[in-house]
């Protein structure tokens, strides 16, 4: 198809964006804001020369399931996936840790007494793994292309997380290892729904994984950047669009994508959006903020269970209830005193990420949307030592970035909100406003292609590919009808 595309962003969904639309044959300029691209996908030597960190997003189970990833050769342009031990940890103040094997079978016999209902819960999603992923990550209402795969995600999807574990588990180790998946949602663990988020971080675990990009997050983006420029396109970095006349320096266009939550949509074209449409976005609610540290260790982590040490990612938070009553403090907008932190070990798969022996961390700590973040970085760092004595005297050099400073490197994370907006019933059902077409906007040619858009966040690449797809089929239809 010929034609001509911009899009604003240069974050994983606007770079698949590009790469579906140049891979149809238009020519396609991203406009960047920043001087590289990937958005809250990137890394760097914050933590000082040759220590690679992750600046925003660290492991990534559904990059590595991503429909659309799989079908391009991204492996070509350098991006290789790492997998540890166990995709997954979560210390417990008494007794052992509970720790998640890839393995559906061997996660059964690891966890005893609950083995059975964790292995019937999660063995419809893994068999059925690559015909459900297209169906979750994509708008909710619609016609389902494969019914028997969504039914296998399995009609407890829409309980509480804490209905579920309660009905489901006995012991702690289940409870927590669900809870801690679920708290991805960053809503009350009591709401419908946020046990679907347990059931789709588990079945990843079991039917993927939860591997790192060797050698940073930010091969993810270049990865995706070599591919846009193997078909034609071309990033502008360091060109931030304030306005739609912003977008004349790309040159004209048939169709637009923005990968912008509403917040920068109104800010751009708010004036020349309808009123209603406006008012819709002007209602959207974004979520619960994240706090970041990151350290440089002198070794590994001092986990009191020594299984930890290989675990890619651990969970922070202990007992369900604990985890959950965290989460309901930061919905409240109250700052737990022990919050659930996310910590990534991404060395454990991926070594190397630091020289000499010494080790990186990554760990976030979720916080009440816009935070000023006085204090959490302090409770950050007690969680740690909380289940790994002596942590603090590991640590080397340590950078704290609060909800603040992670909206300021980056426009999207309005209040350090990571994922788009606030996961609630009606933003999982409407995102970003009550309609069949969350793509489209009423400017003709325009388009949203964020994490405010189906499936929402994470490094996946589906908003960016639908949208892209929503343009495609719109530019088709707009050129027969001038016919």
């Amino acid at each position: 198809m010929r034609g001509r595309a911009t899009v604003v962003g240069a974050g994983p969904n606007g770079l698949s964006a590009a790469v579906l639309l140049a891979r149809a044959g238009l020519e396609v300029t991203v406009l960047e804001a920043a001087d590289r691209v990937g958005g809250a996908t990137g890394s760097s030597e914050l933590l000082g020369p040759g220590v690679v960190t992750d600046t925003g997003s660290a492991v990534h189970p559904f990059g590595v399931a991503s429909p659309f990833f799989s079908t391009l050769p991204l492996e070509r342009h350098g991006l290789r996936w790492r997998h540890g031990r166990y995709p997954l940890g979560h210390p417990l103040d008494d007794g052992p840790a509970a720790v998640l094997p890839g393995d559906l079978e061997e996660a059964a016999r690891e966890l005893g007494r609950d083995g059975a209902a964790w292995h019937a819960l999660f063995a419809g999603p893994v068999r059925r793994w690559e015909r459900l992923v297209p169906q979750v990550m994509g708008p909710l209402l619609r016609v389902p292309a494969d019914p028997l795969a969504l039914a296998a995600f399995g009609a407890r999807s829409a309980w509480s997380s804490s209905a579920l574990t309660r009905a489901l588990f006995r012991e702690d180790p289940a409870r927590a290892l669900f809870a801690g998946m679920a708290a991805h949602a960053l809503q009350p663990h009591s709401r419908p729904l946020t046990a679907a988020f347990g059931v789709l971080f588990g079945a990843a675990a079991h039917a993927t994984g939860w591997p790192v990009p060797e050698g940073g997050a930010q091969a993810i983006a270049t990865a995706l950047a070599a591919e846009l420029t193997e078909h034609g396109g071309r990033v502008l970095l360091g060109h931030e669009v304030r306005s739609l006349g912003d977008l004349e320096v790309a040159g004209p266009a048939d169709v637009t994508l923005l990968d912008l939550t509403p917040r920068q949509l109104l800010r751009i074209a708010g004036d020349e959006l309808p009123a209603g449409y406006a008012a819709q976005l002007r209602r959207w609610r974004y979520g619960a903020g994240a706090h970041k540290v990151d350290y440089l260790l002198d070794g590994p982590v001092p986990w009191r269970d020594p299984r930890l040490g290989e675990a890619v990612t651990v969970h922070l938070g202990g007992r369900a209830e604990e985890v959950a009553a965290a989460e309901d403090d930061v919905a409240r907008g109250r700052h737990p005193e022990r919050p659930f932190v996310l910590v990534a070990q991404q060395d454990v798969a991926d070594p190397g990420r630091a020289p000499d022996g010494k080790r990186v961390l990554w760990a976030y700590a979720h916080t009440p949307q816009g935070s000023p973040g006085r204090g959490t970085g302090e409770r950050v760092d007690r969680q740690i030592e909380r289940f790994a004595p002596g942590f603090r005297d590991r640590v080397l050099a340590r950078v704290e970035t609060p909800p603040a400073a992670l909206e300021r490197q980056n426009a999207n994370l309005v209040g350090g909100d990571v994922g788009g907006g606030a996961l609630t019933i009606r933003q999982q059902l409407f995102r970003p406003v009550v309609g069949l077409d969350p793509y489209s906007t009423p400017l003709e040619g325009v388009y949203l292609c964020s994490a405010a858009t189906p499936p929402g966040g994470g490094v996946h690449g589906m908003c960016g590919f639908h949208a892209a797809t929503r343009a495609l089929t719109d530019l088709a239809r707009r050129r027969r009808t001038a016919r």
